[in-house]
């Protein structure tokens, strides 16, 4: 058990992200609280807390990422299990929130289903959720409890400004992604392009057009996402036949499906730039994959809640930092 300025505390983690885990515990000046997670004979989980936590504000970490639905069945348990174990709160940190593209009716007939994961977690016991950088900031209407949408984009932007690139431009892959785009392109003090495109199939898209000038510049791509690549992919060809120079991708959720990584190995793309809301395999790193931490900002996070102090100072871009 941690005593945070009087407050009873604890951390846990599932199976999802484990370091990242450990790093927010690190950053807080605790131990991670013990948890056995069992698998039984026909694949259903089981989850024993060796420890009490009544009365305690538990934290539960879990990055619902590949393979999601084992993942959340996992989380959903471990929510019953501590509200059934009278824990006082039950704050959710899900850095990367699975299901979170399907926040729409896109045709007749289709579910809702991060909507429906909002019901499933508030339903199961969840107080207060925290996630980063949600897909559509939109989820955050999906649920009765207190969300918090942390950013990683003070933390790319650092990152991106220790590189010194000249000549930069921003890149949104899509329009849907101009928003999120102009807020790293004013902090980076760079012009904004778009790349309007139309999806052929999911995963698939094709260029259409290239809105802004990127000739002989530096760009840097964002997204909130990369799965299969083929966005990006797709994006930094029709760059590089407009003319730009070294290109660099930054997104906060390294979902790399399938063969992603060694697609982004062998392509145009001069540096991918994610985080670690995500737990990369070792089979997937490569040297052109860059990980920050998000710790510091999701452990100051956690400390300014048990703490009833702001969040949105944790976010704030330092134009000091040229």
């Amino acid at each position: 058990m941690a005593i945070i300025h009087g407050t009873k505390v604890k951390l846990f983690s599932l199976n999802s992200n484990p370091e990242l885990a450990k790093e927010i515990a690190d950053y807080m000046g605790i131990e991670l609280s013990e948890c056995n997670i069992e698998r039984f004979a026909d694949g259903e989980v089981g989850i024993n807390i060796p420890e009490t936590v009544r009365g305690h504000h538990v934290f539960v970490v879990q990055s619902t990422s590949n393979p999601v639905n084992e993942h959340y069945m996992e989380l959903l348990i471990m929510i019953d299990a501590l509200k059934r174990a009278s824990a006082r709160t039950i704050n959710i940190i899900m850095p990367y929130y699975g299901y979170s593209r399907q926040d729409r009716k896109a045709q007749s007939r289709q579910p809702i289903s991060a909507k429906l994961i909002a019901d499933l977690l508030t339903v199961a016991g969840a107080t207060r959720v925290i996630s980063l950088d949600l897909h559509a900031a939109q989820i955050q209407g999906f649920f009765d409890i207190p969300i918090d949408n942390f950013e990683a984009g003070p933390t790319i932007v650092s990152y991106l400004k220790d590189l010194k690139l000249e000549d930069a431009v921003v890149v949104s892959p899509d329009h849907g992604g101009t928003t999120r785009a102009r807020k790293i392109a004013i902090n980076f003090s760079a012009p904004i392009a778009i790349i309007d495109k139309r999806r052929v199939r999911p995963n698939e898209a094709e260029v259409m057009n290239i809105i802004g000038d990127v000739y002989d510049k530096n760009v840097i791509i964002v997204d909130d996402i990369v799965d299969t690549a083929g966005t990006i992919l797709v994006a930094a060809a029709a760059l590089k036949k407009a003319g730009a120079k070294d290109i660099y991708v930054v997104c906060t959720h390294p979902v790399l499906s399938g063969g992603a990584s060694t697609k982004i190995l062998n392509s145009q793309i001069t540096k991918l730039i994610t985080t670690n809301t995500i737990k990369i395999p070792e089979e997937k790193k490569n040297e052109k994959i860059v990980q920050l931490s998000v710790a510091k900002v999701i452990g100051q996070g956690v400390l300014n809640i048990i703490d009833d102090k702001a969040i949105s100072t944790l976010f704030q871009y330092n134009p000091n930092n040229k």
